[in-house]
């Protein structure tokens, strides 16, 4: 298992940088999108004198296969608080990924004024810890070896045939190589699995196909605690919002998405 910092790492060349996009950060045969957008933030973070990814905006064009990939990036404006950036993700001269990114630098502060408070949500050791390989899934989940999720229990009604039917998943995350998470790695804990489309019973994954997220602070180590809400379902699109809350209760992230449903004959209609 190769730890985070190494399935993202880029190599520098003399126009682009070379990745080479991990398995095991995958559902089912496709990867990740928060792990792309991550492999695209280390990129712009190499062309950057900012350490820490603040908002990322992507559009997720065709799904790449695990193995070599390449990354372009170009500055587009590099200023004292911070550098703005846009990204490329290309795998045999096809366009998978692109993303709009900015990088700056995140306190670990708590805040100076919010409303944002942490939803209430069981103890870790109370929530289910989700296998890679659950009995009777329609394929494997490989990313669930190389980041722990542990499910509120109240979510998991779709799992006997009784879905909450209100679109929330929570769960408690942790990276299984125990390293602490960081500005890149919280791209993965803002699309969590399962999505909140199982909750609705709508069956079938539902693939990104845009993304946007807003990172406010680094986290303090420990688990995060994860709320996925789905908000609207139409069309075939259903939009939904994640919000990420460190060990200290601070929120430490924010992402809204677009993507694609399955959605029942009775509601489709």
């Amino acid at each position: 298992m190769q730890t985070f910092a190494d399935a993202t790492a880029v190599i520098p060349g003399s126009d682009a940088f070379a990745a080479d996009l991990d398995p095991q950060w995958a559902v089912g045969d496709k990867l990740h999108g928060g792990y792309l957008l991550a492999v695209l933030a280390r990129a712009a973070a190499a062309r950057s004198d900012h350490p820490h990814l603040t908002t990322i905006s992507a559009t997720f064009l065709a799904p790449p296969s695990p193995g070599a990939a390449t990354v372009t990036v170009e500055v587009l404006r590099a200023g004292r608080a911070s550098t703005q950036l846009r990204a490329r993700l290309e795998q045999n001269g096809r366009s998978c990924t692109e993303a709009l990114i900015t990088l700056g630098l995140l306190e670990d502060s708590d805040p100076w004024w919010t409303t944002s408070t942490a939803p209430a949500i069981p103890a870790e050791h109370d929530c289910f810890h989700s296998p890679s390989n659950p009995p009777g899934a329609p394929f494997p989940v490989p990313l669930l070896d190389v980041v722990e999720h542990r499910l509120d229990p109240s979510t998991l009604g779709f799992v006997v045939g009784k879905p909450s039917m209100d679109g929330r998943i929570a769960a408690w995350l942790r990276l299984a190589d125990g390293s602490d998470w960081d500005s890149f790695s919280l791209l993965i804990a803002l699309d969590p699995i399962p999505p909140a489309s199982l909750t609705l019973g709508m069956p079938g994954w539902a693939p990104t196909i845009s993304f946007t997220a807003y990172l406010r602070r680094r986290p303090a180590p420990g688990p995060l605690h994860v709320t996925m809400q789905a908000t609207d379902v139409t069309a075939g699109r259903m939009h939904e919002t994640a919000e990420t809350w460190d060990s200290k209760g601070n929120l430490v992230a924010r992402a809204t998405q677009l993507a694609a449903v399955r959605m029942p004959a009775e509601r489709a209609r």
